[in-house]
């Protein structure tokens, strides 16, 4: 008796349990998609792009200049007195540690002005997208949104449930 009772009262939780799954709406989005359509992503990710290609531009040039003397100092180095020798390759020595210092405090990962470029430069557009998202979700009804383009592992998705281009219009539609 009292494992049938244990069983129905397993069976009873467990049908509650699925139709309270199943009253809840769910949808994915393509942020890659929206962020390569959005013309405001698009112009930010030019921006940074630009600004990520001249301090490029600038370390290469850096190293350049370093490359040349030290190209200078090896043609030279069995001619020159000691003392010389020691102020030219303390000259390419700060030269090195200038590139290898410019290169950390421009791209160094997490840390460098790069990351903190994207940072100011896509926050407004993110804003806008997670704004969007919230307010056709609501629209839908739906209870979760998931990002096929993140971390998260989607596996399978039907496309019905795929609110991309109802966040795309959203954007598009809406005032800035």
């Amino acid at each position: 008796m009292k494992k049938l009772l244990l069983i129905l009262t397993v069976l009873l939780i467990g049908s509650n349990f699925l139709s309270a799954q199943t009253a809840q709406k769910i949808g994915y989005v393509d942020s890659q998609l929206i962020l390569n359509q959005l013309p405001e992503a698009i112009k930010a990710q030019g921006d940074l792009d630009a600004l990520t290609n001249k301090w490029s531009s600038h370390l290469d040039s850096l190293k350049a200049d370093y490359q040349q003397a030290l190209e200078n100092y090896q043609k030279q180095a069995n001619t020159m007195p000691d003392s010389k020798k020691q102020s030219a390759q303390q000259v390419l020595i700060a030269q090195q540690n200038g590139i290898l210092d410019y290169q950390k405090e421009k791209f160094a990962q997490g840390t460098g002005d790069i990351y903190k470029e994207q940072d100011k430069i896509f926050t407004p557009v993110k804003n806008k997208i997670y704004k969007a998202i919230q307010e056709v979700a609501k629209e839908e009804g739906m209870k979760f949104v998931f990002d096929k383009a993140g971390d998260v592992v989607l596996l399978y998705a039907d496309p019905a449930y795929d609110i991309t281009y109802k966040v795309l219009d959203k954007l598009k539609t809406s005032v800035k």
